[in-house]
């Protein structure tokens, strides 16, 4: 997501390049890195034109983001703190649909009544949005009080709109995509903090389809039933290696504060019981300049001269324990179906903790639960990743400023 605001003033250039990296020739590139939505959120329609105007030969279309529930979107007053300025966001919408060559898309959250959420769907749609994303959670939803996602409201919104419908919430396994096209209608699933602990979430898919005879029923229970297998739930510890091997292929700088985050995320299920390398990895002070100086595209024998030789150590660690407790688990003959619990807080199931696989808060009445002292410290070291790296962004550019 990219701050309109910020990438159209001149004195953030350092913001834009972290953003989308023209120069390296990687973001965008018609070859290898299309098709591509590029994702803004502000308030000021001319400004977000100017930004989207910029990027226009680089992606395909242009998403505003009407649905993030963040303290920082609350400050800057986007995403879903714009949703009760209808006004407002319409100007943005058909200013965008106006003067674009590509396609303008919004994402957005629901509102506590059905009639309402359909009516602020329409009204999207009539400036000029052209592929809706209906994330069926409210603006009150979030971290521990997320709760989940009102399929009903969104298959509402599906059935109100003419333009496609992407479906957002409650894509924890694969069978959840399945059954939230049938249940919806949409045409599409989108997944985002799935992805962050899984992302294998999606591997091995053809094109499903969404059933015409859909049920409107049971969006309050998720017990999946996708097998187990290697496809889609692989080794944690071998989805971190190959994030850091992609790294380190990339002439894009990536974030350190967002490649912290995203083992921490990815190696989740097992920080819990490998106490020092949770502590290691969040130990771990990566040299910043030393970072911004090397070039992409470096292969194996030169990870040891990288400033992310340190993640690397640590993940190679992980996968060696995580192989042998794979070997422990099933010493007696079990298969890792017969290995996995079911959660009786959620009603899910948990795999064996060297797998990759989706982390729930809480699916109970949307109220907030107090987190254990081990939730906490797992979150505290997730944060930069969950908020995203426009805080991380915005400290960098004042650095540089002084």
């Amino acid at each position: 997501m990219i701050n309109a605001k910020m990438w159209t003033e001149p004195k953030h250039q350092a913001y834009r390049t972290a953003s989308f990296d023209i120069a390296s020739n990687e973001e965008g590139n018609p070859e290898t890195d299309r098709p591509l939505i590029v994702q803004f959120c502000g308030n000021d329609p001319e400004k977000l034109l100017k930004a989207a105007k910029d990027l226009e030969g680089y992606c395909d279309a242009v998403d505003i983001n009407l649905g993030c529930p963040q303290d920082i979107a609350k400050k800057g007053k986007y995403g879903a703190f714009l949703m009760d300025d209808w006004d407002l966001i319409y100007r943005i919408i058909n200013n965008l649909h106006e003067h674009l060559s590509i396609p303008v898309t919004a994402k957005f959250r629901v509102f506590p009544t059905v009639e309402k959420t359909v009516e602020y769907a329409k009204m999207l749609e009539r400036a000029g949005a052209q592929i809706l994303t209906c994330h069926g959670r409210l603006r009150e939803q979030r971290g521990q009080n997320a709760g989940l996602a009102d399929w009903n409201k969104i298959r509402a919104v599906k059935e109100a709109v003419s333009v496609p419908v992407f479906a957002n919430g409650n894509i924890l396994f694969q069978s959840d995509i399945r059954r939230c096209l049938e249940e919806t209608g949409c045409d599409g699933v989108m997944s985002a903090e799935g992805q962050l602990y899984n992302v294998a979430l999606f591997n091995g898919l053809t094109t499903p389809t969404a059933s015409s005879s859909c049920s409107s029923q049971s969006t309050s229970t998720l017990t999946p039933i996708t097998p187990i297998t290697s496809l889609t739930h692989p080794t944690h510890a071998d989805l971190a290696l190959e994030y850091l091997d992609i790294v380190h292929s990339l002439r894009t700088r990536t974030a350190i504060s967002a490649i912290k985050g995203h083992l921490f995320k990815i190696m989740r299920p097992a920080l819990s019981k490998e106490i020092d390398l949770r502590e290691r990895l969040g130990r771990v002070k990566v040299d910043q300049k030393a970072w911004e100086r090397r070039e992409g595209g470096s292969h194996d024998d030169e990870k040891e001269k990288s400033p992310l030789w340190e993640y690397v150590e640590i993940c190679r660690e992980m996968k060696v324990r995580m192989d042998t407790a794979r070997e422990v688990g099933c010493s007696s003959g079990e298969s890792v179906e017969e290995l996995v619990e079911v959660d009786e807080r959620t009603g899910l199931r948990v795999l064996p903790y060297w797998l990759a696989q989706p982390y729930v808060r809480g699916v109970g009445n949307g109220k907030p639960k107090q987190a254990t002292p081990q939730q906490t410290e797992l979150e505290t070291a997730v944060v930069p990743a969950k908020r995203g790296v426009e805080e991380d962004l915005v400290k960098r550019v004042k650095l540089r400023a002084v």
